[in-house]
């Protein structure tokens, strides 16, 4: 078995959620390479539109922004931001948004605003951007991010980013047309909402224990019955990150 990082780990299993012909709202960092990455393996035909404007981007090298001049050359569409949110994502022309945050709760809820109260945080986090938009109107979400208690508490601090409130029929009755978050990809595995739309673990990589996503959990965690392990990440999809993506480890420095 090859040898991964935590960061590489992560980036892999989120590019397999991607399907070929997605229209995929792209951020920069982890997403953007398993965007990238996907559109290099099983989805040639993947869309990819970042937030300033571009549609069909096809990068000739690691984006650093989501305004980075390469992202126009080959494109199909250059616009507006308005037009983004607009014309396509609040019209259910996006099928997937990438999302991430400092806390995600029981719900899918995600917290990228505050920790502690928000009057008197005990940190205060860039905020919503265009999160709050995806997370609302995008078909499905996808969460990447690490296996750490304090940032799976059982309630968010502050909700920037709906999931699905308090139960799957309260993201129905808000009129929330996007299907919510439907994987949270971490270094220990993969969870899903179940039909209430609490998140339960349905998925580990190799080599984890189900003991250890618990203990990283912040509420009782439940586990799928038909529970799977991860297939590892394979020497192509290593080589495709490390020699073409991120020869510079951007983004997928550390995590050793």
């Amino acid at each position: 078995m090859a040898e991964y990082t935590s960061p590489e780990l992560l980036t892999i299993n989120a590019a397999r959620l991607l399907r070929d012909g997605d229209v995929v709202f792209v951020g920069v960092g982890l997403p953007n390479l398993a965007c990238n990455l996907a559109r290099r393996t099983h989805a040639p035909n993947l869309v990819m539109i970042y937030e300033a404007g571009v549609i069909g981007a096809q990068p000739a090298r690691l984006p650093l922004s989501i305004g980075d001049p390469t992202l126009v050359s080959g494109a199909l569409s250059v616009c507006g931001m308005y037009d983004i949110f607009a014309l396509y994502l609040q019209r259910g022309n996006i099928d997937v948004g990438f999302l991430g945050g400092a806390q995600i709760d029981r719900f899918g809820n995600i917290n990228a605003t505050v920790i502690g109260d928000y009057s008197h945080p005990k940190v205060r986090l860039p905020g919503s951007g265009g999160s709050m938009e995806i997370a609302a109107w995008a078909n499905r979400c996808y969460i990447i991010t690490p296996h750490q208690k304090r940032r799976f508490p059982e309630k968010v601090d502050f909700r920037t980013s709906a999931g699905f409130l308090n139960h799957r029929r309260e993201r129905e009755a808000a009129k929330l047309r996007g299907a919510g978050p439907q994987a949270i990809v971490t270094d220990i595995g993969i969870l899903e909402p179940d039909e209430n739309g609490e998140l339960i673990l349905t998925a580990l990589h190799p080599g984890r224990m189900v003991e250890e996503a618990k203990e990283n959990t912040g509420w009782d965690l439940r586990v799928s019955g038909h529970l799977r392990i991860t297939e590892p990440p394979s020497e192509r999809e290593l080589k495709i990150l490390r020699e073409e993506l991120d020869p510079q480890r951007i983004y997928l420095k550390g995590g050793e």
